[in-house]
């Protein structure tokens, strides 16, 4: 059976913590409002019952673009222990990504959230990764995942953006950005303190793996060698750029994403070998710990 490494449900207590907010990111009856983005009308179907037909496990994780990972504790803690709360109680085929607060990281707090049960930790793709709450990680052999972060508008002298961006504006240009970005930051500095650590890169991690010729031409290095620790989840791209990505780093570090409600998962038009590596094998060995791993 497969596995879906990314999705999001909102859970009734999820929704009544956004909406007893009166800043963003708060949530006015259907309506979301952020910083940097315009506002969102939420379809209340999106958060109730899915189809899971053909999926063994489905994790949820907390919606980072939110900005809640960033808030300061006491307006963090009380929507991710709403989220957590309620990701919890979703039951089968339902997992979830743990999620903390990056304002103030508190490492005894995450550890006491995964030893709940959750797959592994998310963290924004904007955030600056603490050494201290990947070793709880580590400690555990748990996984990370690392999401596409808050779109915050560019700042005076930064790349432009229409003056009324379109809708599909934030997840096309700042959330790639934020992935390949991450990419590389992984590889240049969080992999050499954590070399044990597994990592799971949202939305085929920008596509930062395919400027691998570019890198080498301004003098980095590492094409061929590709690490097995460093997975890519698929949502929102199809079989052309599952191919390329296929072909700069081998099938498999990718693993089946979703982003739903908001997409679906892609088919990897790579044929049924790929498929169930993708689908099943690959996101078992992200999952997995290390008396169980194969």
């Amino acid at each position: 059976m497969a596995v879906d490494v990314h999705q999001h449900l909102w859970t009734g207590e999820f929704i009544e913590a956004l909406r007893a907010r009166t800043t963003p990111p708060h949530l006015d009856g259907w309506t979301l409002h952020l910083d940097g983005e315009p506002p969102y009308e939420v379809d209340p179907a999106d958060h109730g019952p899915r189809d899971t037909t053909g999926l063994d496990l489905a994790l949820v994780s907390l919606s980072s673009p939110l900005g809640i990972e960033f808030l300061p504790p006491e307006e963090s803690w009380p929507l991710i222990d709403a989220y957590h709360e309620g990701a919890l109680g979703l039951g089968e085929p339902y997992g979830a990504w743990a999620a903390t607060c990056h304002s103030d990281p508190d490492p005894d707090r995450l550890a006491r959230d995964l030893d709940r049960g959750f797959a592994g930790l998310q963290i924004p793709a904007t955030a600056l990764p603490d050494d201290r709450l990947l070793k709880v990680l580590t400690d555990r052999d748990l996984p990370l995942f690392v999401h596409p972060g808050p779109a915050a508008p560019p700042r005076a002298g930064e790349a432009p953006q229409p003056a009324e961006a379109p809708s599909w504006w934030p997840a096309v240009v700042p959330y790639v950005q934020q992935m390949h970005a991450a990419w590389h930051y992984f590889h240049a500095v969080v992999r050499p303190r954590h070399p044990g650590l597994r990592v799971c890169f949202a939305l085929l991690a920008g596509l930062a793996p395919l400027h691998s010729e570019r890198l080498i031409a301004r003098g980095g290095g590492g094409r061929g060698r590709v690490d097995p620790g460093f997975f890519v989840e698929t949502s929102s791209y199809g079989p052309r750029a599952i191919d390329a990505i296929v072909r700069e780093l081998g099938v498999d570090v990718v693993v089946n994403g979703s982003d739903a409600p908001y997409a679906t998962a892609p088919d990897p038009g790579l044929g049924e070998a790929a498929a169930h590596a993708i689908r099943v094998t690959n996101p078992r060995r992200l999952l997995a710990r290390k008396e169980t791993r194969t």
